[in-house]
């Protein structure tokens, strides 16, 4: 098969036994199914080996987190093509086709996606990828059809095919050449914002990151870690920054990090205002945690080649958001988006 979708599980049986049998349906004869459980503590594993025998699974010895998951798992998986899709996930028949055409199609796409749709309502866009991803100037991630927290209704405004800045962890389609080649997923992310982060080198190596609106999947989200818990708040601020340092060229470093400084510390302060006091705590401790990996993401920064690449868009999005009161992707200005 030339491809192989992986499924990292970690105490997900309920899913597997929700969305596994049309995973395995949908991927007949045209990719093999394989499941990378992250030491669950539920029954996972047994259940695998008695209700689906014939997908092949792979066991990490202990959780690694979502990023050096499948980074172990995938060393283990030779294939031309990897599919990571997220075990809270119902796929319909040919989703993988369309993608599979786009990505033959131009060698010079690293990773696409498809239109992410919520699973309890399939007329709005997902949180996690919708219709692919973007950063502004300072790093903030947002997607066409959904911006912060404004979900968009999907009307069929993004059915298309078009080059964006990061394709979603919870369904990415990548060639496992260039996966190796830049050194997987960040493994000291953990969980959040890996994707974005691996998406980046991928373009400063000169390829396309795509979406692909001919197909579509169906996401439950949260299912590892809930929305409002003050660990997401803390890995996506201290992954941000990470990212961020990693990848920004030399010219640009600096002058983003004295401005995301002061953003995050007036998202801290609203946090406190607002009553999350825990979330507020969260953020604290993710510029603390930037700093205690500091030496490591030095030397990681190091072996980047750091340049200017397109589809990273030349404002701020929480000021357009909050202030500008913008909610849908199609209201920002296009002549923003370096690239376009």
């Amino acid at each position: 098969m030339r491809i192989a979708v992986v499924i990292l599980n970690w105490n997900g049986r309920h899913f597997l036994e929700r969305f596994l049998p049309g995973v395995i349906e949908s991927c007949r004869e045209i990719a093999e199914v394989i499941v990378a459980d992250n030491a669950s503590t539920d029954d996972s594993v047994q259940f695998l080996h008695t209700r689906f025998p014939q997908v092949r699974l792979i066991i990490n010895k202990k959780n690694f987190g979502f990023a050096e998951g499948y980074n172990v798992a995938l060393q283990q998986i030779e294939a031309e093509y990897y599919v990571l899709l997220n075990s809270d996930i119902e796929v319909p028949e040919n989703w993988l086709q369309p993608m599979l055409a786009l990505m033959d199609s131009d060698e010079s796409i690293a990773a696409c996606q498809p239109k992410i749709l919520s699973f309890d309502n399939r007329n709005v866009f997902e949180y996690a990828g919708a219709g692919g991803g973007f950063i502004d100037r300072y790093g903030y991630p947002f997607c066409r059809g959904r911006i912060f927290q404004s979900i968009e209704t999907d009307h069929g405004q993004y059915n298309d095919i078009r080059e964006v800045f990061w394709a979603t962890g919870a369904c990415m389609f990548v060639r496992a050449n260039l996966y190796h080649q830049v050194g997987g997923l960040d493994k000291d992310f953990f969980a959040h914002m890996e994707e974005i982060d691996i998406c980046w080198r991928l373009k400063q190596l000169g390829y396309k990151i795509m979406y692909c609106g001919q197909s579509e999947v169906y996401h439950i989200g949260g299912g590892s870690l809930d929305k409002s818990s003050p660990r997401k708040t803390y890995l996506n601020i201290r992954n941000n920054n990470i990212m961020l340092y990693k990848n920004l060229p030399a010219s640009q470093l600096y002058g983003v990090f004295f401005m995301r400084f002061f953003l995050d510390l007036l998202a801290a302060f609203k946090f406190l205002f607002d009553g999350g006091f825990r979330h507020f705590i969260a953020v604290t401790r993710a510029h603390l945690g930037f700093y205690y990996k500091y030496k490591i993401s030095k030397r990681k920064r190091r072996m980047i080649k750091q340049r200017h690449v397109s589809m990273i868009y030349q404002g701020n999005i929480a000021l357009d958001h909050y202030a500008k009161r913008i909610k849908k992707f199609g209201e920002l200005d296009a002549e923003k988006f370096s690239g376009e």
